[in-house]
C-alpha cells in the first residue's frame, strides 16, 4: 500500500484535472479573493473517491491563482462529514480512495493560500481528518469530532500522521485507540479548533475572519503559511533555518514587503499588489 499511495506525481499525471463546473460532490465558487469548496453529498456528506478527487483538483487549480488569498472548506447540512462511504473500503476501492484522500490533503497543505475549515456539525472519521489538514478551523458548539475506525478493525492513516502535530502523540493515541468522540469545546482545548462560535453568530464571525485575512497581502500570506507548515517535523534548528530563509531571501524581494514598511512610515494603509 505504501508504494501505491506514495506516487504523488502519478496521481497528478494519471488523470486529467476535473473542471470545477463538472463537480458533482463539491460545490465550488469564487467570491472575490476567496475560493469556497462546499461538501454536498447527501445528508452525511460521505466521502468517496470522486468527491476527494474533485476537492484535490479544485484546490490544486486555485493554488495557481494569485488573485485568491484564502480557501474556505465548509459543508451543506447538519453533518460536516460522517467519514468515508463504507463501500470505498472494499477491495481495490480502498487503494483508490486512499490515494484520492492523500491527494486532497496534500493539495490543502501545498496550496499557498491558507485553508479555513468551517465545521457546523459532526466531523467523523475521514471528516475529522479533513479538518486536521485545514490551517484554521472554526466550529460551532454542535460540532463534534471522532476517529472511530478502530471499532471496525481499522485505524485512520491520515489522522495518525497529522493529529500528533496538532494535539500531541498521547492525545492522538487516546482518540485513535478508543474511537471516542470529543466535543467542540474539547477540540478547541486540544488545539484542533481555533475558534468556537455560537451557531447564530457563525456567518457573521466567519465573514469577519475572512475579511481580516484577505485584507493582507496574498503573497505574504502564502509565505507565512509556508514558514509555519514547512517547519513541521523538522528540528528546531532546521525549522529556524527554513523560516529565516523565506523571510530574508523571499519576503524582502516582494513589492508588498516594501509597501508595508513604506505605509507604516507614512502612517497610511498599505496598498497591496499581492506580489
Amino acid at each position: 500500500m505504501e508504494e501505491h499511495i506514495s506516487t504523488e506525481e502519478g496521481f497528478s499525471s494519471a488523470a486529467p484535472r476535473r473542471d470545477p463546473e463538472t463537480f458533482e460532490f463539491i460545490r465550488y465558487r469564487v467570491e472575490g479573493p476567496v475560493a469556497r469548496f462546499t461538501l454536498q453529498h447527501g445528508d452525511h456528506n460521505l466521502l468517496n473517491e470522486q468527491m476527494l478527487r474533485e476537492l484535490a483538483d479544485g484546490v490544486t487549480l486555485v493554488a495557481g491563482n494569485a488573485a485568491i488569498k484564502l480557501i474556505v472548506l465548509d459543508a451543506i447540512g447538519k453533518v460536516f462529514c460522517a467519514g468515508v462511504d463504507v463501500g470505498e473500503y472494499t477491495g481495490a476501492r480502498a487503494f483508490l480512495m486512499l490515494d484520492a484522500f492523500h491527494a486532497a490533503c496534500i493539495a490543502m497543505v501545498d496550496a499557498p493560500q491558507p485553508v479555513l475549515v468551517v465545521v457546523d456539525g459532526a466531523a467523523i472519521g475521514g471528516g475529522a481528518e479533513l479538518v486536521a489538514f485545514g490551517d484554521l478551523v472554526v466550529a460551532t458548539p454542535r460540532a463534534r469530532f471522532a476517529l472511530p475506525e478502530i471499532t471496525i478493525g481499522m485505524f485512520p492513516p491520515l489522522a495518525s500522521t497529522m493529529f500528533p502535530h496538532i494535539v500531541g502523540p498521547k492525545r492522538t493515541l487516546e482518540l485513535v485507540l478508543t474511537g471516542e468522540a470529543i466535543s467542540a469545546e474539547r477540540a478547541r482545548e486540544l488545539g484542533l479548533v481555533n475558534r468556537l462560535i455560537p451557531e447564530a453568530q457563525l456567518q457573521a464571525s466567519v465573514s469577519e475572519l475572512i475579511a481580516k485575512i484577505t485584507s493582507q497581502s496574498g503573497a505574504v500570506l502564502g509565505m507565512a503559511k509556508r514558514a509555519v507548515v514547512g517547519g513541521m517535523g523538522l528540528s528546531l534548528r532546521d525549522a529556524l533555518r527554513t523560516s529565516m530563509n523565506i523571510f530574508l531571501n523571499e519576503l524582502y524581494r516582494l513589492e508588498d514587503s516594501e509597501e508595508g514598511l513604506r505605509a507604516l512610515l507614512e502612517k497610511r494603509k498599505p496598498q497591496w499588489k499581492n506580489r
